[in-house]
């Protein structure tokens, strides 16, 4: 899952990303609304931002009010949760970002346990309309936990591996391209290559072996996850 975070503040950006690094995003930053609307709408994030699972949006950006690029987002469709991160606490801040839309409030300083379990409670409501356990062959995805499983048995995968893996198994058996893996999992700022994503796939075709799952190539569409001999 990919998670915008609009923040100008170099360190609480960097500890933030860290924490949602630990939780199997993939973070992209902009320093400002101009970059975020940049961002959202542009080809790599797909269209109106829905490549993105959660914008973390700070208030007190250097071009522009974050409760205005709030608005605005709302305004041009951009339905995707947004949790407001600010020093602004004030009752009437806190009515009014509520009211124009964000999904969440917390201000800073924030702790961090309290700040993970908002996210996923965030996500969790976003994702209500969904089986919280995705199965394919012997292979069981829980969408709350995020966590997969083979058996029972918790799945060892590395960061990135896993942020592959869940864009294949929710849904399953849906033709997914190697561009669009690519822009989930990777931002900008990276210096890899879409071809990477070759390298990620034959290492999870190993990792699945014995599962009941599989990762098939679909010549010119991508790649799918469905059961093995399916």
């Amino acid at each position: 899952m990919r998670v915008l975070l609009v923040e100008d503040h170099d360190e609480l950006a960097t500890w933030v990303t860290q924490a949602l690094r630990a939780m199997h995003f993939t973070v992209e930053r902009a320093a400002d609304a101009a970059s975020a609307e940049s961002l959202l709408f542009s080809t790599h994030a797909g269209a109106a931002g829905g490549d993105y699972a959660l914008v973390l949006l700070d208030l007190t950006l250097p071009d522009r009010d974050g409760l205005e690029l709030l608005a605005h987002l709302r305004k041009r469709g951009y339905r995707v949760p947004v949790m407001i991160l600010t020093a602004r606490g004030e009752v009437g801040d806190r009515v009014r970002g509520l009211d124009l839309g964000a999904d969440d409030y917390m201000a800073k300083p924030f702790d961090l346990a309290e700040f993970e379990a908002r996210v996923k409670a965030l996500l969790r409501r976003a994702r209500q309309t969904e089986a919280p356990l995705v199965l394919c062959g012997g292979l069981g995805f829980d969408t709350v936990a995020r966590h997969f499983q083979v058996g029972g048995v918790p799945l060892a995968l590395t960061p990135r591996e896993h942020a592959v893996l869940e864009i294949l198994m929710t849904p399953p058996g849906r033709a997914v391209s190697k561009e669009r893996i690519y822009a989930n999992i990777f931002t900008l700022a990276d210096e890899a290559q879409p071809d990477v994503i070759e390298v990620y796939v034959h290492r999870l075709r190993r990792k699945l072996e014995g599962s009941g799952a599989a990762i098939v190539t679909l010549r010119g569409l991508g790649y799918m996850l469905e059961p093995a001999g399916g």
